[in-house]
């Protein structure tokens, strides 16, 4: 059997779905494909930020008050500096509009607006890209859509990256050399966001609803889950923030998770293009990832309807090369980010030249309106 859809898109994150809602708000059919049962899909929980730039991008289409809620970002964050709270209040010119809204939520919105819309969603969809010059796809049950596009929102492991052929795509990558415990527990948090500064390594809290946090921890490469029992998880948190933990909830899950970068250049190859994990990886100290992929689903919605409906490929050409400058800006605030609150901490790992380099840039923070002001301005998408 052979169909035809105009837009295929590979991928039922949150790319996938943003992009599908805003092509289906916009007139044009679309298919989502996506290998995992919906189950999976709703219960995968990640990042938990969605910044003023991405809210604007659903308002843009009518769709903010149908798939964004949670609570309003606070304009600050929250430190734990040896012991000792620190708060940054944020000097952006702009109103933040961002909400705290983890992703399973978002996503299970976005799926729910979606069907509701008349949608094309289908789950334990296998696909295999069989073209990407003359786009098409072959699922599992031998079926095959052909379509003017395709969408490449299926994450760094996906069909669609594979697809490319290795010598007309370049890989740019940098490994930070430590990793985190990311570890779901059912606790409530005490704060929205609270980042811990401390010689034993960095720690976090952030909240992930009403019942539950996603907490991290600064480890070695090379340690397992194992190494890490709940008890010298909760002890190690309650060291790096200074104070007890209000409550020892159930740990849900627990895993090493090695910090890294990368960027897949260029983002298009003939009817393909990717977005999010599968083009860019940001290390998740930033929260910029989740962001970046809806930055992406918002161009490439922007430039498919504009080859619709004036026939102009000019946006989608261009695709490649303007999303590649704001994903290296951001790789950019991404990795002096990350440097900085984990060499602020622990002098160790990179030495005490860099740990005092680090201090100086966290103190700069707080006496500086420039850089507390560009600090604001990638936080919340504006830069």
């Amino acid at each position: 059997m052979k169909e035809h859809k105009p837009v295929v898109i590979v991928g039922a994150g949150v790319s996938g779905l943003a992009l599908g809602n805003f092509l289906l708000r916009e007139g044009i059919d679309c298919v989502v494909l996506e290998r995992r049962d919906r189950d999976h899909v709703e219960r995968r929980q990640r990042a938990g930020v969605i910044d003023t730039r991405a809210t604007r991008a659903f308002r843009k289409r009518g769709l903010e008050d149908r798939v964004v809620g949670g609570a309003p970002v606070q304009a600050g964050l929250g430190f734990r500096l040896d012991g000792r709270d620190r708060w940054l209040e944020l000097a952006v010119e702009e109103q933040l509009e961002g909400r705290f809204c983890p992703q399973q939520v978002l996503v299970r919105n976005l799926i729910t607006v979606f069907e509701q819309d008349g949608g094309d969603l289908r789950f334990g969809a296998e696909v295999a890209v069989e073209d990407i010059d003359r786009p098409r796809v072959r699922l599992g049950d031998g079926s095959i859509i052909e379509g003017d596009f395709i969408a490449g929102c299926d994450g760094s492991h996906g069909a669609t990256r594979a697809a490319v052929p290795e010598d007309r795509i370049t890989h740019h990558s940098h490994e930070y050399g430590y990793a985190w415990l990311v570890v779901l527990a059912e606790v409530p948090a005490v704060r929205p966001t609270l980042l811990a500064i401390h010689q034993r390594g960095f720690a976090a809290q952030f909240g992930r609803g009403p019942t539950a946090s996603r907490f991290y921890l600064q480890c070695p490469l090379g340690d397992t889950a194992e190494d890490w029992p709940d008890e010298r998880i909760w002890s190690e948190l309650e060291t790096r923030f200074g104070e007890p933990i209000a409550t020892r909830g159930p740990i849900v899950e627990k895993q090493p998770m090695p910090l890294r970068g990368e960027v897949l250049s260029p983002m298009s190859h003939g009817g393909l293009h990717l977005l999010g994990d599968a083009a860019h990886i940001v290390p998740p100290a930033s929260a910029k990832g989740m962001n970046l992929a809806l930055y992406d689903a918002d161009a490439l919605a922007d430039a498919l309807v504009h080859y619709y409906r004036k026939d102009d490929p000019s946006l989608l050409d261009a695709y490649s090369d303007t999303r590649l400058r704001e994903v290296w800006n951001y790789q950019a605030f991404a990795t002096w980010f990350t440097d900085t609150v984990h060499d602020a901490g622990d002098a160790t790992y990179r030495g005490e030249f860099r740990h005092r380099v680090a201090r100086a840039d966290f103190e700069r923070l707080f006496i500086s309106g420039t850089a507390n002001r560009l600090l604001g301005e990638f936080i919340a998408g504006l830069n």
